[in-house]
Order: structure tokens, then sequence, then C-alpha cells
């Protein structure tokens, strides 16, 4: 179990935004900025990015294939594997090296990024906090490369830096030539759920079971592009990627009693599926509704029993980015076609989740997947990959034609309309994926808006035709007002990269698919804008986009000058002086009692639907074309649909009392010792001279003792003006001085130091209860219960 803490701080020591540039034409007047054309701000266009916004007569994209064979070990949560990468250099450059992504680096304590945050000394917190921040050891986790040679079995040279593994060529690869070379690899597989990430596994204590959602769990190509080179930026766990296409063939050794969800498609069914899961599967692909191929019944059984033995899943994925996989012997696994009329495509929706979600996923999950591929198709290209599918995993994230979602039930089986309805927009999120980024293969870690936001933006479109209810959050211009109205050091722009966004869903998510829908509804009109975006989708298709790119073509398929509208809504020289403003001090300190259980009253939920209508809404509604997927699939109606309606009547003013107790249990006394001699410290710093740099912190301690502690200069990315830092120590300092050896060019070292007597504060700890509330499901009472109560 986690113990937790409280703290009572003392103040001991007191001693005071960068934008992309919105360049103006004439800044001293009241005209000629607003409304002057981007020239000055977007690249020139070249032979590879056309003024037009196309790619032009020699544009180029590198490519990588991969053969990977891996194995998942179980019952010691290792993944191991070796894989064959053919890279193609199509560039004009002769390349003397090439960069890797390592992601899994991520969560290793050596091998990271160590982009810190700001920290603070937090009132409430558990003792694996203060392990970690007291630690310094190797924690195990991140890849091993246990093996790298040319394709002649040669070894080859490389650096890890962090995140990022650099191969150095021993000749250099010349336009037009192949490198094939082999990396064998290893890594311990990560808990998710407490230590974050996108990939890893998840733990169900009640069934001992695990499902593995593997993500980012390769060593792949970074891009090397025609407008930045190699795009070999760190991964600090927030901007996402930017990846080459390819072929794959992956071979996975798993349990045998484990389901495998994957990118591609599965060419061994008939050897890892039994002859009823297989004929459920052949059933499927001609069904009008999701067949189930493992049924609840099974999967329960298949959780109580255990296998031993092992299987080996092959999958194909062709012209694809990446590839992400799922294995678990909890899955229920159903499947449904969706015909793409536009190219004659037949694609398999599936959906893989537990019993936990079976209510929910069993009646939404793959008609939500059909639904959401066959709208986006119809606004950008048609979907030209074999499969979709959706996995539950109390999650968010995309990959190639696979992508893992939330929305678990109550224990009885029933759930919230807020459940369903995120339950819904996650999926249809997520699946909107495999437009942008996954086939318009923008970069994610340069321009996260690109993703998101062009996503958010077809996503708020496939909801509107989902359910005329639907209460969609990201689109309608009113929604967006309240971040609008914001004072402006708590804004920045959407061209911003996506490391230094302060308030990311409203900046990447929410503001660009406003913007784009104020477009098609207010000032292009809907059959202009429709036809510039899917022009920009063709273009595009499965190459690598910039901003540029579409600003360009948008005005080019239209006709429409949109200049001023990019500037206004897609688009501020200083010395080093760090100051360090204070320190606060404490101790911890271990109760005999948890803090008292609060309570609250809750109400049963009103329909979940706009409390405004929208322009679109009623524009939907008009137009006689439009017909609404719950509308006409009755299949897909449930309780909320009559609810949302007023066809069923439900007292919304019965209120519940929820017992809102801090899972906590007493530290026992053979644990305190560890904890109870530790000495904390809070530094404040504030950035006076305004130019961005380290900070270097040297500790005195009280027996002469000193350490420096190196801080990067992104602590100040979501603060600019002041920053601050939680220690641990073994300690007591004695006193601290910021840039001891004078390294940044600090122009006033009269606020660098700090030394005194120290005061001690008390530090409450506790220890932790396991559990707590799963990301998807419901809290309180829900109207499906009270209804069910009369």
């Amino acid at each position: 179990m986690n113990k937790l803490f409280t703290l009572t701080g003392l103040l001991l020591f007191s001693g005071s935004l960068a934008f992309a540039q919105n360049t103006q034409n004439n800044p001293g007047s009241n005209h000629g900025n607003k409304f002057e054309q981007l020239g000055t701000i977007l690249p020139t266009p070249n032979e590879q990015r056309t003024a037009s916004g196309a790619p032009g007569v020699k544009y180029w994209q590198q490519r990588a294939d991969y053969n990977i064979k891996c194995e998942l070990d179980e019952k010691n949560l290792l993944l191991t594997g070796s894989e064959t990468i053919t890279y193609t250099n199509n560039s004009p450059d002769p390349l003397t090296y090439i960069w890797l992504q390592l992601d899994e680096n991520e969560h290793s304590t050596d091998k990271n990024a160590n982009y810190q945050d700001a920290t603070k000394m937090p009132a409430i917190g558990t003792i694996q906090n203060l392990d970690q921040l007291s630690s310094k050891a190797n924690n195990g986790y991140g890849i091993n490369i246990t093996k790298l040679t040319d394709a002649t079995g040669k070894n080859l040279k490389y650096t890890v830096n962090k995140t990022m593994m650099r191969v150095d060529l021993p000749v250099a690869l010349r336009t037009g030539q192949k490198l094939i070379f082999n990396i064998d690899w290893n890594y311990k597989i990560t808990d998710r759920m407490s230590v974050g990430g996108r990939g890893g596994y998840e733990y169900f204590p009640t069934d001992g079971n695990y499902l593995f959602t593997m993500t980012q769990w390769y060593p792949r190509l970074c891009v090397y592009s025609d407008f930045q080179g190699w795009q070999n930026h760190q991964f600090t766990g927030r901007g996402e990627f930017a990846l080459t296409f390819g072929d794959f063939k992956v071979q996975m050794t798993v349990p045998a009693d484990h389901l495998v969800g994957s990118t591609g498609e599965c060419i061994n069914y008939s050897a890892v599926l039994n002859p009823t899961q297989l004929s459920r599967y052949n059933t499927a692909k001609t069904a009008a509704a999701p067949v189930e191929i493992q049924t609840l019944a099974e999967a329960k059984a298949a959780e109580a029993k255990k296998s031993t033995a092992k299987k080996t899943w092959v999958f194909n994925a062709n012209n694809v980015r990446d590839f992400a996989w799922t294995s678990s012997r909890k899955f229920i696994w159903d499947a449904m076609p969706q015909k793409i009329q536009a190219n004659n495509n037949t694609v398999m929706c599936m959906s893989f989740y537990g019993k936990e979600a079976y209510n929910l996923y069993s009646k939404f999950s793959t008609r939500a997947v059909a639904h959401t591929i066959k709208t986006y198709s119809d606004f950008t290209i048609p979907y030209p990959y074999p499969v979709a599918q959706s996995i539950e995993a109390a999650n968010g994230m995309e990959y190639p034609m696979i992508c893992f979602n939330y929305g678990r039930t109550d224990a009885d089986g029933t759930y919230s309309e807020s459940t369903k309805n995120g339950m819904l927009g996650v999926i249809i999120h997520e699946v909107g994926h495999n437009f942008f980024p996954m086939i318009v293969n923008s970069d994610e870690r340069q321009w996260t808006w690109m993703d998101e936001g062009l996503n958010s933006f077809v996503e708020y479109l496939t909801e509107e035709l989902w359910d005329n209810k639907f209460p969609s959050k990201k689109g309608p211009a009113y929604t967006i007002v309240d971040y609008m109205k914001l004072p402006k050091d708590e804004l920045e722009p959407i061209m911003t990269n996506s490391e230094n966004i302060a308030r990311f869903g409203p900046n990447a998510y929410s503001k660009p698919a406003t913007g784009l829908n104020i477009l098609r509804e207010t000032i292009m009109g809907r059959e202009l804008f429709d036809y510039a975006f899917k022009e920009y989708a063709r273009r595009w298709a499965f190459k690598h986009p910039e901003p540029a790119d579409l600003f360009r073509t948008m005005e080019d398929a239209s006709g429409e000058d949109l200049d001023w509208f990019w500037r206004g809504w897609f688009y501020g020289t200083d010395p080093c002086d760090i100051a360090l403003d204070s320190v606060k001090f404490a101790k911890a300190d271990f109760p005999k009692e948890v803090p008292a259980a609060r309570s609250r009253m809750v109400k049963i939920d009103k329909p979940a639907v706009n409390a405004f209508e929208d322009i679109s809404k009623i524009r939907n509604r008009e137009d006689k074309k439009i017909s609404f997927y719950v509308d006409k699939n009755t299949a897909a109606q449930d309780f909320y649909y009559k609810y949302d309606r007023g066809m069923v009547n439900i007292d919304t003013t019965v209120a519940t009392k929820m017992e809102g107790s801090m899972p906590l249990d007493v530290v026992p006394a053979a644990e305190q010792d560890k904890y109870e001699n530790k000495f904390l410290y809070e530094l404040s710093f504030s950035n006076k001279g305004g130019l961005v740099m380290p900070i270097i912190v040297e500790f005195t301690y009280k027996d002469g003792t000193k350490e420096i502690d190196r801080i990067p200069a992104q602590i100040w990315r979501h603060n600019e003006l002041k920053t601050s830092k939680f220690y641990v120590k073994d300690k007591e300092v004695a006193s601290i001085l910021v840039d001891p050896l004078r390294e940044t060019a600090d122009i006033d070292t009269s606020n660098n130091s700090w030394g005194g007597k120290a005061k001690e504060s008390k530090f409450k700890a506790y220890k932790a209860k396991a559990g707590g509330a799963v990301r998807g499901q419901s809290v309180g009472k829900n109207p499906m219960q009270q209804a069910a109560s009369k």
C-alpha cells in the first residue's frame, strides 16, 4: 500500500512569456497589421512545398520498414524483442548517421529527458513521492539495447541521449540507398496506472489479471524532412510523435489464453483462434450488428484459469507510421464491417474490453468505430486500412488502426450519461486520429494543434452526426469564450510548441477546433470550407504537412483570403537575473489518526444536452440530407436517448449523500524511521531579468559537505517569471547559493544566496490505500439507478 502525508510549512526566507511571433508590418499605426498578408511569417515556398499549399515537384520523404519479433513475459512483466529495419534514403542528402526514438526511456530515472516541471511541497502526498525525490538510483525502467548490427552482423556504433539514439554509419547513406540493420532489446513493463504514460499494464486485483497496452514499445526511426532535417526532439511525455511511413510484420508471443488486438491484419487467426472463435470472426465479416467473437462468459472463464502455454500472433500492416498492440485474457471481443463506398473498402470494426465495461462497450463501441470511420471518410479521404479498433483500457491514446479508450460501468452494470458521452467522445476522437495524424502525418511534437486541433474539429462534426442532442464541448463558438476571456499572461498562441503550452486542452484542442468551425459556419460557409478541407487531406495524405501547407491550401482551394484569420486566431531582449526568493522547511510528522471523512450531497444528473442550441445543431436538423445515427439505428438507443428527449421523467432534485474519505492508513511505526529524519525544502525563484536559464543550486549542509543540483531551463516553461523546486534531503541545510561558479552570466548575485537558522514545521504523513476511481467510470448515483429504484 501507499503511505500518505500532510504538511504545515514555514516560510524561512523571502528575497519578483514568450510566444510565437505575430510580426506586425506597421506596428506604430492603427492599420496595415491585422489584415496584412502572412508573407513575413510563413516559410518561403520552394520545389518541395509550393505557395499553393500543395507538395512540390521535388517533394520527398523517407521510408522505414520493420520486421519485429517479441515475447511478452507476463510473470516477470518483461518485453523482449528483436527487429530488422530497412531504412530508405529518399532525400537529396547523404546521411552519416540516423536517429531513432527510444520513448520507453521516459520512465527511466537516468535515461529520461529530465525536463522538469516546477514542484511545490504539498500539504498531502504519498511517501512514494518522497521515495522518488530521495532516490537517485536507477529504477530499472527504460529500454536496454543488447545488440545493434548491420545486415552482415557487424556491430554498429551508437549513442543514447536520453530518449533518442544516434546510430553512426560506417559509410554515408546516399540518395536512393537502403540501410538494413538489426536491434535486439528488452525492457521492464511499467504499471501505467501508477506511473502514467501511454503504454504498460493495468493490474486487476479482483481477478488477478493484467491488461497490456504496448505502445512506443520498439526503437523506431525519427523523421528526416525537407523543412527541418532530423526531428529528434526529446520525448517528455507530452509532445507526441513524428514518424516515418513503412510496412510492418510483427510476431508477438504471449500467453496462450490471451487475445491480441493490433495495428494491421492478423495473418494467422487459424492458428491462434479456436474453431468457435474463428467461425464467429468469419460470421462478423458480413454481420449487420456487432458479433461477439469471445463472449463475456468465455472471458470470465479465461480470467479464472490462467494458461502457462504460449501462442504467437502474426500481424502485417502496410503503409503505416507506427504500430501498437494489446494483450489480455480479460477481453471480450466483438466485430462488424463498415463499407466505405468511395474506395470500395470493407473495414473490420472491432472492440476489445473487459467485463468492467461490458454494458457500455458491447452496445456502443464498435458501432461508434464504424460511424467514425464513415463520417471522417466523408469529410476527408476514404479510410484506406482494413481494420479499425477500440480497446477499453481506462485510457485515451491513438495509433494506426487501434486506439485505447475509457468507459466502465458501475458494479451493477448501470452508468451515468456523462460516462456514456465521455466514452463515445473519446472513441470518436481516438479512432478519428487514424486520419490526423496517422495518415495526414503532421509533426505532433512541434505542432500539437495540427494533430489534436484538426482531429477535435472533425470529432465535433462526427459527434453532431451521431446524435443531434450530443453535448459537444469542442467546436461551438460559445464554448471557448471563458478561455478567450482569461488574462493575457495565462494564454499563448495556438502556434506554440507543445512542450511550452500551459493550458494544453483549450490551446491545442478546443481553440483550433472552434476556429475551424467558425470558418465553416460563419466565414466561409459549409460548401467552400468542406471542399478546401477535403483538398488539404487529399494533398497531404501519407505525407508530412506543416502549418503553412494547411493555411495555404485552405485559401488556394476556396478562393478566400484568410490570412487575417490565421493571424488573429492562430498567431513578444532580456538579461539573466535569477533570484532565490524564499525557502520553506518542514519535517515529517506521523498522526495516529486519519483525517475525518468528508461528505457531500450529489443530485441526480439532469439530461446531458447543451443548454444552448448552436448554429450547427440547428442547421443539421434543417438539412433534409442529414440523418442522425441514433435515430435510424434503434440498437444504439438506450435509457438516455429517451431521457434526453423528455420521454423518461426523473426527479433530478433527489440527492444522495456521498462519503468522501481519503483512502489513508496511519503509517506503521516500523516504517516511520525511514522518513522522520528527512529534511524537506521548497525553494522559490523569480526570473527578474527575463532571460530563461538553467538554475544551478549549491547546498551546503551543516556538516560542511556540499551538493550541487542542476535544474534545466525548461522548469520556466509554464511560468517564465516564477518557479519553485521541492527537495527531500537526508541532512539539514546550512546555506544555499545559486550559480556558485557564475555560469549563467547572472547580472545581480546579491539575490542568489540564503543562510540562517530554520525553525521546524510539521509534515503529517499517512499510508495510502490501493484503489480509487478509474478514469471513465461514473461517480455517485446515476439516473439509470434512480429509475430502477422507483
